[in-house]
């Protein structure tokens, strides 16, 4: 008989069913845990994405010490190296990596290209980039790089299609860099084919899909390997300055952009009057910084000079001119030309171009193009210049953001993109100090974009001007809240170096001088801003003799400001006194200065205010016949206790010439 166990074995104990299914459990809690730590990587920001380092992941970089950059470099804690990104990071052009696989001008690289193709595409190169690019395959991109669109379209204005220029960059060493670059026509003609020996032949016509059809050009393209130093685990690229590091094109006739020169051989396209602007290839070798702007500050006699260029409506092209009996006229090069003629007659210390540098309305259709060359005759003088916005500058796209990214990159610019978080691109001060050894802020220089065009709530509502937003006015009430009172009038200390200039003070005494009683009081500030406020067309003060205080011309009776009042004036203006507890109106802006109305070139005061317009400097934008382009000049001297302004005309005559701020004497101003 069978035993008891063996007739009812025993059942197994629960863990060991449990067991069975351990390795099911564990591979799935594993799972679970990596699909958890994949999600948060995701939203993980890495040190790569920090050093944009990109798809060349082995690529060597090192961390800014930012205190130590600000206690090594200029005023402003940078050394002149360095370049801003979208989210406002200073960027070291020689240590961070910079990105490889996108195509940006202004960054500061020194990693060549490899290879260059033209590409044409019959959908938009930005909706399908990998549809439009030159073939590749991985091998060929781990050697020589990914193919990087330069997103200017080379048949803007002329083609059936789109075409682009595209090249690959590289950081490896053991691969040739581009050094030189020709256009010429295909097939090569004999007379060249002994200078393009050796040289390669880029994929692509460059006259691939213009209508009417054109014969075929092409581009060709030098290389040169690199020189290397360094023992074989630690060597590195000798710095060749024959090395091409971007590639640009060019709209129009005028200079390419700082930095950049025209590829040799010719144009790619030739303009055709009333169809399309001309069309060129440029690059660039090395890295490119531009040459900064000295500090600005009064000369030892306590003066500065500002001149206002208003208005220019500079086009790709030549640019129209407009009411003017000047004949024959090329709108954008006799502008140039006369604004270089004023600017050596005047000598400024400083240009401010306040607004519709572009003109708009499809001429302007590439603001890099008009940038490029609105300002060179102040450039080319090596004077120090600052810019704001009007209403046209943003007329064919809303790349403010970019433009003053552009303005803040080129010579002699002291513009600045202001905070994010403010409405507008453009808000910022900047300071006129001392030339003494206490470097005393003695003077205020507010810069404000008053906008383009309200946005509309229907298709067909009429455009109406932009505004001055409230996040404006609070900025600018928190930035003079942080100004420092000052003794004023101010006194020079009384170092040895400024013993020639005391000595010709006590000859020659000025108002400022003869009056020994200083007060306690912000500077003195002038505001630039494009759009007037509305109380621009209100009635003026009387001086005490009962005068009307205006002066100047006002031609036809349309007002150019914003139908809307934001009480800029009222909430911003006026309540910013210069002394603590004043209620008595000594505000501490004493001039505002607009573009906008080219045919209005007064000044009136109104409630203590100057509201001066500068009545437009440019054959290209609109005017009156009989009236004169001009400038404005503000004459500031007895170290920013006196403004002065007068007009300078494109027939050389000086003109409307009055004091708008008094030194204070006595009770003050």
């Amino acid at each position: 008989m069978a035993g008891y166990r063996d007739r009812y074995p025993r059942k197994p104990p629960r863990y060991l069913y449990l067991r069975s299914f351990a390795p099911f459990v564990i591979a799935f809690a594993l799972f679970a845990i990596l699909l958890s730590s994949l999600s948060l990587l995701s939203h993980y920001k890495s040190p790569a994405s920090k050093q944009q380092i990109g798809w060349q992941s082995w690529d060597l970089v090192r961390v800014q010490d930012k205190a130590k950059a600000a206690a090594e470099g200029s005023v402003n804690g940078t050394t002149g190296d360095e370049w801003e990104d979208e989210d406002g990071e200073l960027w070291d052009g020689m240590g961070y990596s910079l990105p490889l696989d996108n195509w940006d001008p202004l960054a500061p690289h020194t990693t060549g290209l490899t290879e260059i193709a033209v590409n044409p595409c019959y959908m938009p190169p930005w909706l399908f980039p990998s549809y439009c690019a030159p073939l590749s395959t991985p091998e060929e991109d781990k050697l020589r790089g990914k193919w990087v669109i330069v997103e200017r379209d080379l048949n803007v204005r002329s083609g059936l299609w789109f075409l682009n220029v595209y090249y690959r960059r590289t950081r490896r060493l053991d691969v040739p860099l581009i050094t030189d670059l020709r256009i010429a026509p295909h097939p090569l003609p004999d007379t060249l084919k002994s200078d393009l020996d050796g040289w390669t032949l880029a994929e692509g016509d460059l006259h691939s899909g213009v209508w009417p059809t054109q014969d075929e050009l092409r581009l060709y393209y030098k290389t040169k390997a690199q020189s290397v130093r360094g023992s074989h685990s630690r060597r590195q690229a000798v710095v060749d300055d024959e090395i091409i590091t971007e590639l640009d094109v060019v709209y129009g006739d005028d200079e390419p952009f700082f930095g950049f020169e025209r590829v040799q051989g010719g144009k790619v396209l030739q303009a055709v009057e009333k169809k399309w602007e001309s069309v060129d290839l440029a690059f660039r070798r090395g890295s490119y910084s531009p040459p900064k702007a000295p500090e600005l500050k009064f000369h030892e006699k306590g003066d500065f000079k500002i001149m206002q260029i208003a208005d220019l409506h500079y086009s790709v092209g030549k640019g129209e001119c407009k009411d003017t009996d000047l004949d024959p006229c090329d709108g954008d090069a006799e502008t140039a030309k006369w604004l270089g003629e004023a600017v050596d007659a005047e000598k400024p210390d400083m240009v401010v171009f306040s607004g519709d540098q572009l003109n708009g309305q499809k001429t302007s259709y590439d603001s890099r193009s008009v940038l490029a060359k609105f300002a060179r005759p102040v450039i080319d003088r090596k004077i120090p210049w600052a810019a704001i916005f009007g209403n046209h500058d943003s007329e064919l796209g809303d790349d403010r953001a970019d433009q003053m990214r552009h303005l803040m990159n080129m010579p002699f610019s002291v513009a600045k993109a202001g905070p994010k978080k403010v409405d507008g691109v453009g808000n910022y001060i900047l300071k006129l100090h001392s030339s003494d050894p206490s470097h005393i802020h003695l003077f205020s220089l507010y810069f404000l974009d008053s906008g383009s065009y309200q946005k509309r709530t229907v298709p067909w509502a009429k455009w109406e001007y932009d505004y001055i937003k409230p996040s404006q006015i609070d900025w600018f009430k928190n930035v003079s809240s942080h100004i420092e009172p000052i003794s004023r009038p101010f006194r020079p200390d009384g170092a040895s170096d400024l013993d020639k200039i005391w000595a010709s003070r006590s000859r020659s005494p000025s108002p400022a001088a003869r009056d020994p009683t200083p007060i306690l009081a912000k500077p003195n500030a002038m505001m630039f801003f494009h759009i007037p406020l509305p109380e621009a067309y209100d009635e003026p003060d009387l001086d005490p003799a009962g005068k009307v205080m205006m002066l100047g011309n006002d031609i036809g009776t349309e007002r150019g400001n914003s139908p809307v009042n934001s009480h800029m004036l009222d909430e911003g203006i006026l309540p910013m006194v210069a002394v603590e507890g004043d209620d008595g109106g000594m505000s501490e802006v004493k001039v505002l200065a607009h573009g906008h109305c080219h045919n209005q070139d007064r000044c009136q005061r109104v409630r203590g205010v100057w509201m001066c317009f500068d009545g437009g400097s440019s054959y290209s934008g609109y005017g009156h016949e009989g009236f004169d382009r001009r400038v404005r000049v503000f004459q500031i001297s007895e170290y920013g206790e006196k403004v002065e302004t007068y007009k300078r005309t494109t027939s050389g005559e000086v003109v409307d010439r009055e004091v708008l701020v008094e030194p204070i004497s006595g009770e003050y101003r």
